[in-house]
């Protein structure tokens, strides 16, 4: 069988390798049970719920284990170096392990173990020292180093509290309580309390950390890159203005971090979380810089149940819950370890048949060099007691730094940052001019910058202090409630000053630089309330002012106004160009207004005035967890929605990121938070689920940051690539084009005309009509003849119509009557006309009247002379002579040639009239 597996060549050696394995095989499994006894690596036999043995390492994780542990009681007569408890699931065994030392001569104790998960008791035990064979506390000797171990095998039904759950759920929530109480005077003497977990945590703040760090860096270079690049400084303002704002990405991590400020009672799972963003608050654990700060502290570490923790190296009767000193006492001696011991030396006897007791002996005094470091150490003084995460001493104690030493931490880290901030451009400054000595630069590039450099330090400077002023401010604040040491203080207060002044001095100063040569009026205004919905269902209350109204909502009434004022500012210099066209306001004070619209360049005045009421509530407010909780629920609602309104930002990521994501996640956590109040007495799990959805709701936004991180740097990018016809890579031409084409709808910050959608038309089909009808003056309007022939043919009676145009109404009613013609009242006739037969016609009868014409016209004259004076003195009496009959005209001769009117006139065509009127 085993020969057939080996190939033909080989097969010797192949057959010697397969009978030596059997052999080998059983040299090893004595070598591991040997080491199971006595090797480096340590194993221990148990059995499993069917009764089957299985070997286990000594030092592995338990399923729960206690980690940091504190003095809870103040004044214990014992002092513990180490304390660590375990449970194994497994093998279904409790382990502990005391060391220490006390000053006590000689005292008889009792000892209680209870822990606890989710604020309710899930386990404890109460036993004498003496019958569990801790024969270093039997009794307590000062001669005598305190080392006690136990081991405790339970039941399902002792760990039946505890549900399957909790050993996996990230950052579990449980306490180990040690209790020791003297027999001699029936009174605790000493207290510690641990921690305890399951190894699963939201903190991983080296990895989670650092990717927001190099995150962070992107957004730095990229928002930097698009500063230096160029020499038109409107044009840079307007790229600047586009890419990702550094104050917002540390506006995101601070609201994160900062949230655990509220003097809550915080569930475990929200400190972890805060712990990745801890950096960004300045809370940098450092051994060299906590050992400074302590020394000038001194002894004075400041109240932390002043903030709603529970500190460690400070009496916490209520701690579990309590105890009563009757329920420790309410049995004799003998009857209570009877009772207890009997089953427990029925377990330690069969754990001894399998031999564990020896090893689980030396498991306990194992440490991290023999591959156990499932134990912690003491926490140092000034922070609260471990499982306790209230207020923002419990944030700090994720970071092992105490509340004391919380404003030296953040202002010296701040000091730190800004120094690197300038050292960063000056080297930055230098590279670019050493890279173009040694000719591996073209002189030609960022020219502006290095020209400029000292002032660009000055504004990173300036805008790095405008970063940090909310977390300086809320600090120094923090500090002045804390009420630690007089020294720090003392410094607390100065920096305040100088930060308020300094700020909001430059603030001011900037304001005023640009609204000097104008004025401000108070002008009359009206406020309406309007009915509206909201989400479409909602009924709800709107305001608009009179002066805001549009022409879609004239329409609309108001079910309520009131008399308004507002201040409104009046330009009286007429030649002010923008503020995003003035260079000179731009190199001064852009860094405070280059990322604003145009009409919104002064909001930084009032995004510092926001920051600073929100510190105050954080800081000023600590230890009135209510008056936090609503009352800065009020102020992020009003200033979301005023936020909302504005949307100052140029850049749509900014708006999007910072209105309506950072708006919401202040609002819905303040709201979320109010529940972990004590006075509302809510069940730890509940809170703990409440937590969760904290962490949803910030997660979401730092992701969203993080993203917004990545689309600033490649549209930044862009910008500083603006100038090149290659781009690479190709695809993105049209990506480019487009945010470029973005850039220059928006710089100007004109009101957006929404596009009306034209009606449908209907399908056109032929047709006629006549719009309107206008007569345009003719040629025979100015001649003599026609004009004659119209007053012939519109009257009978020539002599009589002129004389009546001075008549009555009726006479000129009844000429209308008497009118022989068939044209409408009030229309003229206008002449026929001519066809080249009609002319001809006329000229031969025009030459024969005027020989008669000629003979007559001196008689005529001659009466006419004589007769003048009669008719000057006699005018209105003179009649005027009938005119006598002049040559035929064309018509009448046309007339005459038809059949006397039997055939009608027939319409001469547009062509001869053409003719006619040339």
């Amino acid at each position: 069988m085993l020969g057939s597996q080996c190939p033909p060549y080989g097969a010797l050696a192949c057959r010697l390798w397969m009978t030596l394995l059997p052999l080998f095989a059983l040299i090893s499994t004595a070598t591991a049970a040997n080491v199971a006894v006595s090797g480096t690596t340590k194993y221990v036999e148990a059995a499993t719920p069917d009764g089957q043995a299985v070997w286990l390492k000594d030092a592995r994780k338990p399923a729960l284990y206690t980690q940091n542990f504190g003095d809870c009681l103040g004044s214990s007569l014992i002092n513990v170096t180490r304390f660590d408890a375990a449970y194994y699931k497994d093998n279904m065994t409790v382990l502990f392990h005391l060391e220490g030392n006390t000053n006590v001569a000689n005292e008889s104790l009792m000892m209680y173990i209870g822990v606890f998960a989710y604020g309710e008791a899930r386990f404890d035990l109460t036993f004498n020292p003496c019958s569990a064979q801790i024969y270093s506390l039997c009794p307590m000797n000062r001669s005598v180093p305190i080392e006690a171990n136990g081991i405790i095998p339970v039941s399902d039904s002792d760990v039946a509290g505890i549900p399957p759950i909790a050993l996996n759920i990230p950052d579990f929530e449980g306490q180990a309580i040690l209790r020791i109480f003297a027999n001699s005077t029936q009174s605790e003497v000493g207290c510690y309390s641990a921690v305890v977990t399951n190894g699963a945590t939201f903190s991983h703040p080296a990895a989670v950390g650092t990717v927001l760090g190099i995150f962070t860096i992107v957004a730095i270079a990229a928002s930097f890159a698009t500063v230096i690049y160029g020499s038109h400084v409107p044009t840079t303002r307007t790229h600047y203005a586009h890419s990702l704002s550094v104050l917002v990405v540390f506006s995101v991590f601070h609201h994160i971090f900062f949230t655990g400020s509220l003097s809550v009672n915080w569930p475990s799972v929200l400190p972890a979380f805060w712990s990745n963003f801890a950096w960004s608050g300045g809370m940098i654990y450092s051994e060299s810089m906590q050992n400074s700060v302590n020394q000038l502290i001194g002894s004075n570490k400041g109240n932390t149940s002043i903030v709603g923790a529970a500190g460690s190296g400070s009496a916490a009767e209520d701690l579990g819950g309590g105890y009563e000193i009757s329920q420790i006492y309410k049995r004799s001696f003998s009857t209570l370890f009877r009772h207890d011991f009997n089953s427990l030396g029925h377990h330690l006897q069969h754990l001894r048949s399998v031999k564990l007791e020896n090893h689980l002996a030396k498991r306990a005094l194992a440490n991290t060099s023999e591959g156990y470091d499932w134990y912690g150490t003491p926490v140092k003084p000034g922070l609260p007691l471990p499982g306790n995460f209230s207020g923002f001493a419990g944030t700090l104690a994720q970071e092992n730094i105490p509340a004391s030493n919380a404003f030296m931490t953040g202002f010296l880290w701040f000091l730190v940052l800004l120094v690197l901030v300038a050292a960063a451009v000056v080297a930055f400054k230098w590279i670019l001019e050493a890279l173009i000595k040694y000719k591996q630069l073209n002189e030609n590039r960022l020219t502006f910058f290095r020209e400029h450099w000292l002032g660009y330090t000055a504004v990173a400077a300036l805008r790095t202090t405008v970063i940090g002023f909310f977390m300086i401010v809320y600090l120094c604040l923090f500090q002045f409630t804390y009420k630690g040491s007089a020294g720090v203080t003392a410094i607390a207060a100065l920096v305040f000053i100088v930060f308020f002044f300094g700020v909001f001095g430059l603030a001011g100063y900037a304001c005023y630089y640009r609204l000097h040569s104008g004025s401000y009026a108070i002008k009359q205004d009206r406020m309406h309330f309007k009915s509206k919905k909201v989400l479409g269902f909602l009924p709800w209350v709107g305001l608009e002012l009179e002066s805001q109204r549009s022409e879609k909502t004239q329409a609309r009434s108001f079910f309520v106004s009131m008399p308004w004022w507002g201040v409104h500012y009046v330009n009286e210099d007429a030649q002010q160009i923008s503020v995003q066209q003035d260079e000179d306001y731009i190199k001064k004070f852009g860094w405070l207004a280059a990322r604003f619209r145009r009409t919104r360049w002064w909001f930084f005045a009032l995004w510092l005035t926001y920051e600073f009421v929100r510190a105050c509530f954080y800081g000023g407010a600590a230890g009135h967890p209510l008056t936090q909780v609503f009352g800065l629920m009020a102020v992020e609602f009003i200033a979301l929605i005023i936020i909302v309104k504005l949307r100052p930002f140029e850049g749509a990521r900014l708006n999007a990121l910072m209105v309506y994501l950072l708006g919401f996640s202040k609002v819905a956590t303040l709201a979320l938070s109010a529940a972990f109040d004590i006075r509302f007495n809510l069940a730890r799990i509940n809170t703990t689920v409440i937590g969760v959805v904290i962490i949803v709701i910030q997660g979401l936004l730092a992701s969203a940051t993080l993203l917004a991180i990545v689309f600033g740097a490649i549209s930044s990018y862009m910008s500083v690539t603006r100038d090149r016809e290659a781009f690479r890579p190709r695809q993105w031409e049209p990506y480019r084009q487009r945010y470029f084409a973005h850039l220059e709808k928006s710089a100007p910050d004109a009101p957006t005309v929404k596009p009306t959608t034209p009606m449908p038309e209907a399908p056109k089909e032929p047709y006629f009509r006549v719009a309107a009808v206008r007569r345009e003056p003719k040629i025979e309007d100015s001649d003599p003849d026609c004009i004659d022939q119209a007053s012939s043919c519109t009257s009978v009676a020539p002599a009589a119509a002129i004389g009546s145009r001075t008549g009555s109404r009726r006479n000129s009613l009844h000429s209308a009557h008497m009118s022989s013609s068939n044209l409408p009242f009030g229309a003229r006739s206008h002449r026929t006309s001519w066809s080249t037969r009609d002319f001809s016609g006329w000229q031969e009868a025009q030459h024969g009247s005027r020989s008669s014409n000629m003979m007559s016209g001196s008689r005529m004259h001659s009466k006419v002379s004589e007769g003048s004076l009669r008719d000057q003195t006699n005018h209105e009496h003179v009649r005027t002579p009938a005119r006598s009959p002049g040559p035929a005209t064309p018509l009448e001769v046309r007339k005459q040639r038809n059949d006397k009117g039997k055939e009608k006139e027939a319409p001469l065509d547009e062509r001869t009239s053409e003719e006619a009127s040339a």
